[in-house]
């Protein structure tokens, strides 16, 4: 597997990339760790597609995700990758948003088994991951360093190509701009997660609060450019 260089990046975003690699009309898509949904909602929203199953590890979100009741082609499921709920050759797309590298690390290769498993043939895994890099990585590692299993993802996804069981399709890299309207909002959608539990006392806290506001605008608003990789996999 090849790895552009960080001058390389492009900027796009991962609706972009969907809308142009994935098979979109009439066709059957898996979304692992679908979070709060909302990506879940745009490709419901946004294009042609069947059927969309979207899954949640996260007892807490699944439970809420199972309360939307206007996404009539989507369902939700509880369960992670290392274990999906569905027949072999059922889905046309399997998607991951930032959500590989939460699978515990003994299990990766098993995820990527199962979703070779579900996939029909000739159908494509998108899985997209954030670069350990930029001003956002730099404050999520005071409290949560993702680097190693960042690391172990990106291996997993080397193996099971070199394996045979997937093709290379491309690598796409892209800047993704994230925002917070203030430190309580990146508080509740960062600090306050439910999939995860941060060991953050009060002198933590205060660091992490007086580094992000370094990034607030006169606006009230902090941003950040976030760089992202996408590997498109064929199954073989």
């Amino acid at each position: 597997m090849r790895m552009l260089h960080a001058g390389q990046l492009e900027v796009s975003s991962d609706m972009e990339l969907i809308a142009r690699f994935l098979p979109l009309e009439g066709s059957r898509f898996l979304e692992l760790g679908c979070g709060r949904a909302l990506t879940t909602r745009q490709l419901a929203e946004t294009f042609p597609v069947a059927e969309i199953i979207a899954t949640e590890v996260d007892r807490v979100q699944h439970d809420k995700n199972l309360q939307i009741k206007d996404l009539p082609k989507v369902t939700f499921k509880f369960g992670g990758a290392e274990a999906i709920d569905l027949p072999d050759a059922s889905v046309d797309a399997v998607i991951m948003l930032k959500s590989f590298h939460h699978v515990p690390v003994p299990r990766m290769d098993q995820g990527l088994c199962e979703i070779h498993r579900v996939l029909r043939p000739g159908g494509l895994a998108y899985l997209s991951e954030p670069i350990y890099a930029g001003a956002f990585n730099e404050i999520l590692r005071l409290f949560h360093d993702e680097k190693q299993v960042r690391e172990a993802a990106f291996a997993a996804i080397k193996r099971a190509v070199d394996s045979g069981a997937f093709a290379l399709v491309e690598q796409f890299f892209f800047n993704f701009i994230g925002q917070f309207s203030g430190f309580a909002e990146f508080e509740e959608l960062v600090l306050g997660v439910t999939h995860s539990e941060f060991d953050i006392d009060a002198q933590m806290h205060a660091k992490i609060k007086t580094v992000f506001q370094r990034h607030v605008g006169g606006n009230g608003v902090a941003e950040f450019l976030n760089p992202h990789r996408v590997d498109l996999l064929r199954c073989i």
